[in-house]
């Protein structure tokens, strides 16, 4: 897929996750641990504006002062107006001084960050369904995720196989005993992001193995 196509994906995937966020309320339970939707947009809202937080939610060094800064903000948020106010401020997209303003960083960073936090929203009900995803939209997610799958199963002890069901397959890590992961591309992410239990994919191989990649830790 051409890089302008998938930037097209950026900005609207940046207002479904805001519109979602808002519908929420400050409040709601997500599928992140520990966090309810104020503390997802103050991670969300950070990460454009204070690059170095965002940065330590992937650094083990600095989660701790990203934690803190995540929280501090969120508690500074519990109200409507201020929460709403925060989505907002995130909705607008990045500050002139982020790095984030790069198109291929834009791109690498946020397609697939945004796509899997609306679903941590969406997901952490008792009801919700799959959304009905454009192709061409797709196609990006599943480009994006073939670049990273190695990354994001790397703790699995066995040969991961990222299958779509129109045919099109990844060989995400190789090993002796393999596990094929069959689902449309959003589900794929989701389930390479941890939301083990929250993807609506199947699996394929033996039972043993099958049952040791359901009792891996997968993601980052």
């Amino acid at each position: 897929m051409l890089f302008s196509a998938v930037m097209h994906f950026v900005d609207p995937s940046r207002e479904v996750l805001s519109e979602t966020l808002l519908a929420a309320g400050p409040h709601s339970p997500t599928l992140c641990d520990g966090w309810q939707t104020k503390e997802l947009a103050a991670h969300l809202y950070l990460r454009g504006h204070r690059p170095a937080v965002g940065i330590g939610a992937l650094i083990k060094p600095l989660s701790v002062v990203s934690e803190k800064a995540t929280r501090s903000l969120a508690a500074k948020c519990s109200s409507t107006q201020a929460y709403e106010k925060l989505v907002n401020d995130f909705r607008k997209g990045h500050p002139f001084y982020s790095p984030m303003r790069l198109p291929s960083l834009d791109t690498s960073t946020n397609l697939i960050e945004y796509f899997v936090h609306t679903e941590d929203v969406r997901r952490a009900t008792s009801r919700w369904a799959p959304r009905a995803l454009d192709e061409d939209y797709s196609n990006a997610l599943w480009d994006e995720l073939i670049k990273r799958a190695a990354i994001l199963y790397r703790g699995v002890d066995l040969g991961i196989v990222l299958v779509r069901p129109d045919g099109p397959r990844h060989v995400a890590k190789r090993a002796p005993v393999s596990v094929a992961i069959v689902g449309e591309p959003g589900e794929l992410l989701m389930h390479a992001h941890g939301r083990t239990r929250h993807a609506l994919v199947t699996f394929e191989g033996q039972p043993d193995a099958v049952a040791l990649l359901e009792s891996a830790e997968v993601g980052l």
